[in-house]
């Protein structure tokens, strides 16, 4: 059996990722004629069905979703060995947080780290938490801020920041309010959900997207929401929300700093400079 390349493997995920080889082609600036015969070498290669039609498109078959996830892992795994190989100070550093920790969190942290060492190569994503977990396990991000990490991931807290989960809003009664969520895959929406149960209440809920418009509706009078302190302090301050008190809160939910067992050099550098009260003062991590 021949061996398959990356680039067959990356065409192979783009028509995965589009459902539709027409729509891979785009995404790749190549003829629809090299994509089909890219995947159909990897079937002949493997003895196996990786796609079939579905509709106008196609959709993959359980062993096309397989071997794309295996292609996930072998093409990061990949890309972290060159990183990997490079001096911390000059290499690569790819970043992915929940939205709450990207704007109230992170930036300050990385902007002193982006002054300490102007030669790393940064990126930062932003995607719920369970995107960026898997993301994390297929080595296609190198370090993680979010919440504590799913269990039997193999995936290792190096740093925690403590934080609280409180509820707010306009002052009201929160049992008999509209509950303001994020959306699907959201952790706070998940801790939310669990402290309605634990209170045995059934309000009304609304689920707005993202994290700004959860704050923006809060603020406009729409419901109540479990949020992150670190998210309102500005709010709490010019008194366009309160702290309400509900049973059951403040909640514990310190911020995880997570990477997969084997961070690269420049990752371990950025949590060297993230537990480091000298370089980031009051948004220093916590090691461990």
């Amino acid at each position: 059996m021949g061996m398959v390349s990356a680039a067959r493997m990356e065409t192979f995920l783009a028509v995965a990722r589009q459902g539709s080889i027409r729509r891979a082609a785009t995404h790749l600036h190549i003829t629809e004629a090299a994509v089909s015969a890219a995947v159909a070498h990897i079937e002949k290669q493997l003895g196996a069905k990786l796609i079939a039609k579905s509709g106008r498109g196609i959709a993959l078959t359980e062993a096309g979703r397989i071997y794309a996830d295996y292609c996930r892992s072998i093409l990061g795994l990949m890309k972290e060995a060159q990183a990997a190989v490079r001096r911390a100070e000059t290499g690569r550093l790819r970043i992915g947080v929940v939205a709450t920790a990207g704007e109230y969190v992170l930036l300050r942290p990385l902007v002193s780290f982006r002054n300490r060492y102007p030669d790393i190569e940064l990126s930062l994503s932003i995607h719920p938490r369970d995107i960026l977990f898997l993301e994390l396990q297929h080595h296609e991000t190198d370090l993680v801020i979010a919440g504590r990490p799913p269990r039997g991931t193999g995936l290792v807290t190096r740093a925690r920041r403590p934080s609280r989960l409180v509820v707010v809003g306009a002052p009201q009664d929160p049992l008999r309010a509209t509950w303001l969520l994020r959306g699907r895959g959201s952790g706070t929406r998940d801790a939310t959900l669990a402290l309605l149960d634990q209170l045995q209440i059934s309000p009304p809920t609304l689920t707005l997207g993202s994290h700004g418009a959860v704050l923006a509706a809060a603020r406009a009078g729409l419901g109540v929401t479990l949020i992150h302190s670190d998210a309102i302090e500005q709010d709490l301050e010019s008194g366009a929300l309160q702290v309400l008190s509900v049973a059951g809160t403040p909640l514990d939910r310190p911020w995880h700093a997570i990477t997969t067992r084997t961070p690269t050099p420049t990752t371990r550098l950025f949590l060297t400079h993230i537990t480091d009260p000298a370089e980031v003062g009051a948004d220093a991590f916590r090691p461990g």
